[in-house]
């Protein structure tokens, strides 16, 4: 229950640093990738401000070597820049690009109601999907036992 609550609240903190940062409004994101017109560097500011937070967390969790409501800390591990990882980078970027949105900002853009932003939801969802099953038909299937 510890560990459910403490991911609400983290939730619910990081949808309202979006919120007060500006980062619910797709305008503002089309705006700092705008380089050759109106920039809006708003965004950079608040990418410089996760950074730093990061770093600092980073440095007082590393010495514990457990997080707060875990026995071990979780990092990752996998260093290998493969085409999975290229292509969904390079896909997540367009669809930034296109619609001003990235999964959080969006999640937390679902209480206004906006009807672009529940289609953006919804395909998102639908995406995450169609690659859960395309990555369940690529992995063989283990012969059962039993047979020969």
């Amino acid at each position: 229950m510890d560990r459910m609550l403490a991911a609400l609240a983290a939730g619910l903190l990081f949808g309202v640093g979006l919120a007060l940062s500006g980062m619910t409004d797709p305008a503002v994101v089309l705006g700092f990738l705008d380089i050759a017109g109106a920039w809006n560097p708003t965004l950079a500011f608040v990418m410089a401000g996760a950074l730093a937070v990061t770093f600092a967390g980073y440095r007082l969790v590393l010495p514990r070597g457990r997080a707060v409501l875990e026995a071990k800390l979780a990092l990752p591990t996998a260093r290998a820049i493969d085409a999975p990882l290229v292509g969904g980078s390079a896909l997540f970027g367009v669809g930034w690009g296109l619609a001003g949105y990235c999964p959080g900002p969006a999640l937390a853009s679902l209480a206004a109601g906006q009807p672009g932003t529940i289609v953006f939801v919804a395909a998102m969802l639908v995406g995450m999907v169609a690659v859960r099953l395309l990555r369940r038909e690529a992995v063989p299937a283990a012969p059962s036992a039993g047979r020969a």
